[in-house]
């Protein structure tokens, strides 16, 4: 991957809320039951959406304790209401007795932290809110009041719920298309990628979904003894066992692929448009359109890089390249784009997401608007029409913050907008979330249509660990607030391959906010980003020299060091050292 310099949710049915409160009750401990009997919690029970015979539950559970790094909630229904799947929790039901156990990734709660979990279930008669919860055995206390809400919201001093609830009918398993994939399903653990990460340390996440990248033409029937196309979707047939599942492929060999750099350079020349759409395209949609895998929920991530690659490095600018003129002269970006979308989109179980670079590439008044039209472009070309796009991804592979914490693009140090600083460098955005938001309101603007949803790579953009900054910089000047308080530390947002200090950002996660269809991980953490010096390779993947940490910089970064690591392979090769870094400093941290 190279980068150059630079929901719309439809409102609940019916709602139904419980707060449960006690000044001396369990904490989800894992200690002793005396530390728990002396702590106290609250759960949050919110039927966010209710039809004739289902509903979906959110369920907060507020540590009001000592910290805890597992839990367990129960509850007892009242009529004869059933669990039918669940999401952030191993949720078992035994007659009316429910249980919800932490998984590997949300055991930890701190002392007066949550935790969300949350499921649909199906009902007759009355859909009762249970009167009693208990955390890791330990009754929670009697209710502390009952009240509807609408939409999801809180009574008597819960946690608020998630701003974008789920839809108001039923998650269908048959392949129809949802508003949004994630909500409600499983993700799709690649066995390979999760093989590589436990055996490497990384057992704390192995069972995170992430992408698969079908990059290049052999990787369809599967290259070098990996698992192809098909492999992945019976194994996610597998693992769905009836239930909803999405999984993810990244749709990523154009002609002329990356023009911007040479480590994600690809095996189809300027001119092979052919190739592409009868050797690459077809067999995959051809494999996809199998009836066997009718009822997954097939995400595609459409070329990475491309279309930005036109908006900035075409010409007129520091990152113009001569490969990417002759893309912009040729159409093939486009043209290829479109008939992926076209293709693709012809299936009922599939969701395109076309790529969108980031805020640190097109976040500049020069770039933003001409991004929307050139996608625009694509959308409507070689057979393709806006309604075969499900949505945009915003920091495929990329680093960039979801949210800066401490500052905001509006800051001003001194009378002095923080836009004028060294690192936002006159940019509208400083993060990803606030990027990816403003986005969508200008593709809906465009022509796109009004319920396209948003996604962002968290993979790798958690910037934890000790260096992390807890709060703003001082107030010296407008670089020392922003450079002291941004949890972003690379040495310049230009900067893409093998970042060193780089962390595991936030899990994927399905309809984190408002427009945003899900967090999600589509560079899988511990693939690397290209090479660090040149490597013979059959993959047609070249040497760039930002992916070097002696190099000195280019226009495009403005002239900074790369911040790569040393002794990195090919980009999609296994980079253990990277990948403990990532575990080191990620964000949330690994329990």
């Amino acid at each position: 991957m190279a980068v150059p310099k630079l929901r719309r949710r439809t409102a609940a049915l019916a709602a139904g809320a419980l707060v449960v409160t006690s000044g001396a009750v369990a904490a989800a401990l894992s200690s002793s039951s005396a530390e728990a009997a002396s702590s106290a919690c609250s759960v949050n029970y919110t039927i966010s959406t209710q039809w004739d015979s289902g509903f979906t539950a959110s369920v907060t559970v507020t540590n009001n304790g000592a910290a805890t790094t597992s839990w367990k909630v129960g509850w007892s229904f009242a009529g004869n209401q059933k669990v039918t799947q669940g999401w952030s929790a191993d949720i078992s039901q035994s007659g009316a007795a429910v249980t919800a156990s932490s998984l590997s990734y949300n055991g930890t709660v701190a002392a007066g932290g949550s935790v969300n979990f949350g499921f649909n279930g199906s009902y007759s008669g009355t859909n009762a809110i249970p009167t009693a919860f208990t955390l890791n055995g330990v009754a929670c206390g009697a209710a502390g009041g009952t009240g509807g809400t609408t939409g999801g919201g809180t009574t008597g001093g819960g946690t608020t719920p998630p701003t974008s609830p789920p839809p108001t009918s039923p998650p269908p398993s048959d392949g129809t298309r949802v508003d949004n994939p994630y909500v409600g399903a499983k993700g799709y653990v690649n066995p390979e990628w999760s093989a590589e990460a436990s055996g490497d340390g990384g057992s704390a996440i192995a069972d995170e979904s992430t992408a698969v990248w079908l990059d290049r033409i052999a990787a369809i029937n599967g290259a070098d003894g990996a698992m192809g196309l098909k492999a992945h979707l019976d194994e996610a047939v597998a693992q769905a066992n009836g239930q909803p599942l999405t999984v993810e492929f990244v749709i990523y060999d154009l002609p002329g692929r990356d023009c911007a750099a040479l480590a994600s350079n690809g095996e189809l020349g300027p001119d092979d448009l052919s190739t592409y759409e009868s050797q690459y395209i077809d067999p995959i949609t051809s494999i996809m359109s199998d009836p066997a895998y009718a009822k997954l929920r097939i995400v595609n991530i459409i070329e990475p890089d491309s279309l930005p690659n036109i908006v900035t490095n075409a010409s007129g600018q520091a990152g113009a390249t001569a490969a990417c003129a002759t893309m912009k002269q040729n159409g093939n970006y486009e043209k290829g784009v479109g008939y992926a979308l076209a293709k693709l989109g012809a299936l009922s179980n599939t969701y395109n997401y076309i790529d969108a670079g980031h805020h640190a590439w097109l976040g500049w008044d020069s770039n933003f608007a001409p991004a929307a039209q050139e996608f625009l472009k694509a959308a409507t070309t070689s057979g393709a029409t806006v309604h075969d796009v499900q949505g945009f991804i915003t920091n495929t592979a990329n680093y960039s913050a979801t949210v800066e914490p401490n500052f905001k693009v509006t800051d001003n140090v001194n009378g002095t907008t923080v836009r004028q600083s060294k690192w936002v460098d006159w940019n509208n955005y400083v993060d990803e979330q606030s990027y990816a938001t403003a986005l969508r309101t200008e593709l809906v603007g465009v022509g796109f249509d009004s319920n396209i949803g948003m996604l962002i790579d968290t993979g790798r953009n958690g910037w934890g660990g000790s260096s992390r900054p807890t709060g703003p910089g001082a107030t010296t000047s407008v670089d020392t607030y922003v450079d002291g308080g941004r949890i972003d530390r690379r040495i310049h947002a230009g900067n893409w391959c093998n970042q060193s200090g780089a962390g595991i950002g936030e899990r994927p996660t399905a309809a984190p906010a408002t427009g945003l269809d899900a967090y999600v991980w589509i560079k899988p953490p511990g693939e690397s980003d290209g090479s660090s010096k040149a490597i013979d390779n059959d993959e047609g993947k070249g040497f760039d020299q930002m992916c070097d940490p002696t190099y000195g910089g280019n226009a495009r970064n403005g002239n900074n060091p790369t911040g790569a690591l040393p002794d990195s392979p090919l980009a999609g090769h296994w980079f253990s050292a990277q990948f403990h870094q990532l575990l080191q400093n990620a964000y949330p941290p690994l329990s």
